[in-house]
């Protein structure tokens, strides 16, 4: 977080507790909060102890350990039904989906990362790709790549320069090189195919969403599996009905915003 006079820097600690919450640590003790906010045990307890009385930590009674508060799904619900891109892509993503019989997926741009904000799965989806919330990086996403295809190209070079570039399946491209080729392909064509870059197995076609001033905000995904198609059959099917929910999506998003105002 970039440093300044209005910084609150006891606010900014209370966040990074609660940033020290992953996936794969549901409860934390006092000593693993202050090891992983690089504050001391002291000021970790002063601070769990805040947001537990705030709803956003709960503690375990047996262990005394704590992990993230039902509070948090208040905000999340607050963010996602204030959002008009999220109002609008609700009803769109849900009829691609049943168009289409695909995982349906929209993320929001965040500079070197993309979030999952709506997910609809498919049939034989497993548990975590139906939740939001997920962050993955732009470089190695098929929406990250479409959004960073609208983007000139000084800047999307920048982001790869900046991204952490290691790679989640073997197959990742993660040379700086190659993948500013590929962007520079889907500047092209409109729209991005990736094959096993997140998750092994799986094809999926991104297509970016503008807002109106003619910036990418968004990725609307349409995933599938490498069991049933080739990249190049996915893509004749699916890359036409994903440039047009993302295309129905930009309009829609800049009419919302300028009723709003």
């Amino acid at each position: 977080m970039t440093r300044d006079a209005l910084l609150v820097q006891s606010v900014e600690k209370a966040l990074r507790v609660l940033q020290a919450f992953d996936g794969g640590n549901r409860f934390l003790g006092l000593t693993e909060i202050a090891a992983r906010c690089g504050v001391d045990k002291s000021a970790a307890q002063r601070f769990a102890h805040t947001l537990h009385l705030a709803g956003y930590l709960e503690k375990c009674p047996e262990t005394r350990r704590y992990g993230l508060g039902k509070r948090l799904l208040e905000v999340t619900y607050n963010y996602l039904r204030s959002n008009p891109l999220i109002e609008a892509a609700t009803p769109a993503l849900i009829e691609l989906r049943r168009f289409s019989g695909q995982h349906i997926k929209l993320s929001l741009f965040d500079d070197t990362s993309v979030i999952y904000a709506i997910r609809q799965q498919s049939e034989r989806e497993y548990f975590a790709a139906s939740l939001v919330g997920r962050r993955v990086p732009t470089f190695c996403t098929a929406g990250g790549r479409a959004i960073l295809a609208e983007l000139e190209p000084a800047r999307a070079a920048d982001i790869v320069a900046r991204s952490d570039l290691a790679p989640l399946t073997p197959k990742t491209l993660v040379d700086p090189n190659l993948l500013l080729e590929e962007i520079a392909a889907v500047r092209r064509q409109g729209y991005a195919v990736a094959a096993e870059q997140v998750l092994l197995g799986e094809v999926v076609i991104g297509a970016a969403v503008i807002d109106a001033s003619g910036s990418p905000v968004a990725a609307v995904h349409i995933a599938g599996s490498l069991a049933e198609w080739t990249p190049e059959e996915y893509a004749r099917k699916f890359a036409g009905p994903a440039i047009e929910t993302a295309q129905a999506l930009s309009r829609a998003t800049v009419k919302r915003i300028r009723e709003a105002s």
